[in-house]
């Protein structure tokens, strides 16, 4: 047997928590990875601004969880769930917003995240028409939403043929 020093127990439990935290930091770059999609901006599905960019984040993020909450474990995606908010949360930290503008601004794009979860639940089923209008709530360049409805198809389809595992365990170039 083994008798390991309280400080070395300690620096092993600080390791496994460093990695437990960052588990789903794969999903968290491959979704960066999507709406940082050059081919969007330089085509002028989306306008290239901060505002348009997280909305461009919050509907890969809803349609990715929409894929995968059939087929895996609900505290899987709530904890994904979790790491990706508490990312964007650091990310607006970093951008040296104070402590209550955060609460605010997170509060905020939750509530919008719920929102387009739910119009997201009905993209499948939905007709072009209906999902013209799902992109127009959020989207504010309305002049290529056909394109974008190919797009979110495509992006649908592909995430319906790749396991979760592929977005966990690396970041990936996307093609589709």
């Amino acid at each position: 047997l083994f008798i390991l020093q309280a400080g070395t127990i300690n620096i092993i439990i600080n390791i496994i928590n460093f990695f437990m935290k960052n588990k789903y930091i794969n999903i968290y770059n491959n979704l960066m990875i999507l709406t940082r999609n050059k081919k969007i901006y330089l085509n002028k599905l989306i306008n290239d601004n901060f505002s348009d960019r997280l909305i461009f984040f919050l509907l890969h993020f809803a349609i990715f969880l929409r894929i995968y909450k059939e087929n895996n474990d609900k505290s899987v995606l709530q904890d994904i769930f979790d790491f990706v908010f508490k990312q964007l949360e650091s990310s607006f930290r970093e951008s040296g917003f104070g402590d209550v503008t955060i609460n605010k601004k997170m509060k905020n794009h939750i509530n919008l995240f719920y929102d387009i979860l739910n119009e997201i639940d009905l993209w499948v089923k939905s007709s072009k028409i209906k999902k013209n209008d799902i992109l127009r709530k959020y989207i504010n360049n309305n002049n290529n939403i056909d394109k974008l409805i190919e797009y979110f198809d495509s992006y649908f389809l592909y995430l319906s043929n790749k396991p979760l595992n592929f977005f966990v365990k690396s970041v990936n170039k996307h093609k589709f």
